[in-house]
């Protein structure tokens, strides 16, 4: 008789490697995660049935449905995708089936992240939000190193990645798309760069704008994030029309602008969208703009969330940007050093992150404020002593924030205090 050697098993035929003892604990954690979550999800939308039965204009006004209401349809359609997913996910863990587990990581990755969206919309900042974090950072943290395997295949995928860009920089190619699918490769260094970059230069064009067309000679600082010189909508902007059009550089001009003001439209509705919603904050309203002294069809359909100019001024950018703009910004970001590529974005990456979720709870903190809810955490006071309303009023000059037009589940309560004077009385005091 003959031993194998182990080399010569077919990959199907070896036995899968079992998973820790600790990650099983956690996935038979999931799997009662998910098994419980059904029923109370049940049970919640009987609740909802039965409250709304009682008072009709809870779930809408006249015939349109509330804010709340949708948001919370569209979390209970997730919460069950969820629970599903995590039966299966925490069945593959204790199984040992590692790829399954790593693939349907994935999935409960993205319907954490729109958890977490929708969470903000409808609650803001707090500490419901801790416990979903920590889940998010567990799953990314198992995705990742779950699979043996998968880890195998990434380290060579990056050895061989780091010999191509060696080669395309000795080239002029370095981050190109080799393969000719695109014009630039898509990946975390060359769009992260494009997300700062960009988001510097809109500012730039925004600020010029209102200076020349909106109000002649009067400088209004246009800054989308507590800290520097960004405003993040034109950086994911960038991003998404990198992303979008990257195999349309070649295109025919009119797809490319079609495409990009479509996006570029669709994407700033959005955003509005999300920041009414979640913040009571109007950061622009073309609401009653005309063309050519008619009424905007594209301002009417979208309530003046965007509107036909913008969406023409979006495909220029994305016409302009594709053909001209970003291959100067290529050049211009592989100008950092080797010995500096990598850390140095991972250092400003994580200065961004750092900015960014400063500025969501600073304006969850103005939020607050003005909806006459007192500091009740040492998060809100630090806020309401180093980001005050005067400080956010003068920092987002653009950006007005009505507790009472919010989905925010505390609305109600804004909109009562609005009505007593309380919030007045705050804003009043803030401004003198």
């Amino acid at each position: 008789m003959t031993n194998t050697p182990a080399s010569a098993t077919p990959k199907h035929a070896r036995p899968a490697k079992e998973v820790p003892l600790i990650v099983k604990v956690y996935g038979l954690l999931c799997l009662i995660d998910g098994i419980a979550t059904l029923p109370m999800v049940v049970i919640f939308a009987a609740m909802v049935a039965r409250a709304i039965s009682t008072d009709p204009s809870l779930i809408s006004i006249g015939t349109d449905p509330t804010l709340p209401v949708i948001l919370t349809v569209l979390s209970v359609v997730i919460t069950v995708v969820n629970a599903i997913a995590l039966i299966i996910f925490g069945r593959a863990l204790m199984k040992s089936r590692r790829r399954n587990a790593a693939r349907i990581s994935y999935a409960l990755i993205a319907a954490s992240v729109v958890q977490l969206i929708i969470s903000i919309m409808l609650q803001g900042i707090g500490t419901h939000l801790i416990a979903p974090i920590i889940q998010l950072v567990i799953l990314i943290a198992l995705s990742v190193t779950v699979d043996p395997s998968l880890i195998q295949e990434r380290r060579v995928k990056r050895e061989l990645e780091d010999l191509e860009d060696r080669e395309a920089a000795a080239r002029g190619m370095l981050g190109r798309d080799l393969e000719g699918k695109g014009y630039i490769e898509l990946n975390f260094f060359n769009l992260f760069w494009v997300f700062v970059v960009c988001c510097i230069l809109g500012l730039i064009i925004e600020v010029i704008y209102h200076m020349v067309v909106v109000d002649p000679g009067v400088y209004q600082d246009r800054a989308g994030m507590l800290f520097g010189p960004f405003s993040p909508i034109y950086g994911f902007g960038a991003v998404l029309m990198t992303v979008a059009l990257n195999r349309f550089y070649k295109a025919n001009p009119i797809i490319i602008f079609v495409v990009s003001a479509i996006i570029g439209g669709l994407f700033e509705a959005a955003v509005s969208v999300f920041m009414q919603v979640g913040f009571g904050a109007v950061a622009w309203d073309y609401t009653g703009m005309t063309i050519f002294g008619i009424p905007d069809p594209v301002a009417i359909i979208f309530g003046g969330r965007t509107a036909t100019p913008f969406m023409l001024m979006w495909g220029g950018l994305g016409f302009v940007w594709i053909k001209f703009c970003l291959p100067w910004l290529l050049k211009l970001i592989n100008l950092i050093p080797w010995s500096l590529r990598y850390s140095l974005t991972t250092i400003c990456a994580v200065l961004m992150l750092v900015n960014g979720v400063m500025t969501l709870e600073a304006l969850d903190c103005w939020f607050e404020r003005l909806s006459g809810v007192a500091a009740s955490s040492p998060v809100e006071e630090f806020y309401a002593e180093h980001f005050d309303n005067a400080y956010m009023e003068h920092r987002f000059e653009s950006m007005t924030i009505t507790p009472e037009d919010s989905g925010r589940v505390d609305a109600d309560a804004a909109t009562d205090a609005m009505a007593s004077g309380d919030a007045a009385q705050t804003a009043g005091s803030a401004s003198a």
